[in-house]
């Protein structure tokens, strides 16, 4: 199990980026948390194996919409106990 804080950069706000995250993260097992920030990018906390992770990452790549065109991502540690992943 690992956890990630990845901030992502392009036409990420306003196009159901959080949206297809969350449906994502919950299909594939996943837990954390995605929110807009305020310089137009959006961040996520995800925790779960690095497979579901890349695959929530990818479904949310194929929305329509959706463009990223830059992504910073770091480990960071897990998150014991934490249950669901939500849309801030």
């Amino acid at each position: 199990m690992i956890r990630r804080h990845i901030v992502f950069y392009g036409w990420v706000q306003g196009v159901g980026f959080r949206y297809r995250a969350r449906h994502a993260a919950r299909a594939y097992g996943c837990t954390g948390f995605v929110k807009n920030e305020m310089d137009g990018s959006v961040s996520m906390e995800i925790q779960g194996t690095e497979e579901a992770i890349d695959n929530v990452i990818l479904a949310v790549e194929r929305g329509t919409y959706v463009r990223i065109e830059n992504m910073e991502s770091k480990s960071i540690p897990p998150v014991e106990g934490e249950t669901g992943f939500l849309a801030e």
